[in-house]
């Protein structure tokens, strides 16, 4: 290891950004300095979203680490394992992993899909789910053709069009500035919010779990009931250590642009949540997971008879891990939403526009709302976990990507002129080709490292439906 490749301190940000992580988790500020950074350059963005992916992993893994300690009864700062993030793999990591060989990925957005001038200003028009982009064709009144999409868009005002598109249940989101959304209803309800909602549930007996440090999480099951990309990445995470991640969708759901990518290490079973038997195997599978991931809008679960008391009826220790798109309150607080929606709603893209100078909206680099909150659904998770494990108590926490995107915005990065990242290149690939449902493929690098718990996946990638809805023998 040369010296500028040895762990360093996190810089100010990414030390920021890790401390409101781990705090909002509940963990315990002395930890933190067992969290250290390698690698160097950043992504061009008008914030610091290399810090923000740098300071998520690490919370993760920093409560990856915390469980280690706590599984081997140690107590104390010195017995949690060291804990490094690579910055640099985690600005791939946020960006995406896989590295087809041989085969081409299918394309990450709908031909419909994007940002369009309306009469006022910009709108964006989330349409890769085929109910979505039928919603918002309906109201423009168009064909699937993006050039007469934008005509139709440019005889609406952004605000109107963002209402009657909702309003038919599909996703649209006009750009708001910075200011705009502090003062907007939504953007009032979400700052009074706390990164994370955390509750413990009455106790229980504690586990009688036995933690391999190689391969923590072996045994334990995590149930996932997520869409694009927070969930899934959360559930990624853990099962890069072990966890049984047992994803779940509809008879004839697919999302063939991000699956290949967020299906690391996970079975994917298929289960018809509007029948009896379906509910009924939900229901069995959730009475004996250990976590319960999930990004459902607020008022789905509640409505196939799971809302938050049944589920801990059910299971009364169970780790509950929730993802909002808008926040947990206001008026926005059940309205379906996407990393790319929330950006123009909370003024991340029009903040990378006027920076820019550029003439239309300009995101972030990479879906970090997205990836940040669902690494920091992973800590939460782990916390959890380690809190049943020491107390027997379970948990609810609840994130949103509205919460995380206000943290995002405390730290400004550099567009232009700061130190880039260096090219990727074959070195940062994994050695093994990953045998995936679509075709071989290289990953890249996992960028954290604990000391003595190797973060790797025991199935490649996998379609959804490849699985049966059951959990595997052995399980604890």
């Amino acid at each position: 290891m040369s010296t500028t490749d040895r762990p360093v301190p996190p810089s100010p940000a990414t030390a920021d950004y890790l401390r409101q992580f781990w705090l909002a988790a509940g963990g315990h500020p002395a930890l933190l300095g067992r969290v250290a950074v390698t690698g160097h350059g950043a992504l061009p963005s008008v914030f610091a979203v290399t810090e923000f992916a740098t300071a998520a992993i690490g919370a993760a893994g920093l409560a990856m680490a915390e469980f280690v300690a706590a599984g081997a009864g140690l107590a104390g700062e010195a017995a949690v394992p060291a804990v490094e993030v690579d910055q640099r793999l985690a600005s791939f990591w946020f960006g995406t992993t896989l590295r087809p060989v041989g085969w081409t990925s299918p394309p990450l957005w709908d031909p419909v899909a994007g940002d369009y001038l309306a009469a006022d200003g910009w709108i964006r028009l989330h349409t890769n789910a085929p109910h979505h982009r039928d919603a918002a064709l309906a109201v423009l009144g168009v064909a699937a053709d993006r050039d007469a999409v934008a005509r139709a868009v440019a005889r609406w005002r952004a605000d109107d069009l963002e209402a009657a598109v909702v309003a038919r249940n599909g996703c649209a989101a006009a750009m708001r500035g910075l200011d705009a959304w502090r003062q907007h209803p939504q953007g009032q309800s979400v700052a009074a919010e706390p990164l994370l909602h955390r509750a413990a549930s009455a106790g229980g007996a504690r586990p009688g779990w036995r933690i391999a440090r190689q391969r923590p999480l072996q045994g334990l099951r995590v149930l996932d009931l997520t869409r694009i990309l927070a969930g899934p990445v959360a559930t990624r995470f853990l099962a890069g250590f072990g966890a049984d991640v047992l994803r779940i969708d509809p008879p004839g759901w697919d999302e063939p642009g991000t699956v290949p990518e967020v299906v690391l290490g996970k079975r994917c079973a298929r289960l018809d949540l509007k029948s009896a038997d379906g509910r009924a195997t939900l229901q069995s599978l959730l009475s004996q997971a250990d976590v319960l991931i999930h990004g459902y809008r607020a008022d789905a679960l509640a409505r196939l008879g799971l809302d938050a008391d049944r589920r801990r009826q059910l299971n009364p220790t169970l780790v509950d891990v929730s993802l909002d798109a808008y926040g947990w309150s206001g008026p926005w607080r059940e309205r379906r939403g996407f990393d790319s929606l929330v950006q123009m709603s909370t003024g991340i893209a029009d903040a990378g526009m006027r920076a820019k100078g550029s003439d239309r909206p300009v995101p972030l680099p990479c879906q970090a709302l997205d990836h940040a909150t669902g690494y920091l659904m992973a800590a939460a998770a782990l916390r959890g976990l380690t809190e049943r494990l020491t107390t027997g108590a379970g948990s609810t926490t609840r994130a949103s990507l509205a919460r995380s995107a206000q943290l995002l915005v405390t730290h400004g990065g550099l567009l232009e002129g700061g130190p880039a990242l260096a090219p990727e290149s074959d070195a940062d690939w994994s050695a093994q080709v990953e045998a995936t449902s679509w075709g071989p493929a290289r990953r890249i690098k996992p960028p954290l490292r604990i000391a003595d718990t190797p973060q790797s996946w025991d199935y490649p990638a996998s379609a959804l439906g490849t699985s049966d809805a059951t959990w595997r023998d052995g399980a604890r």
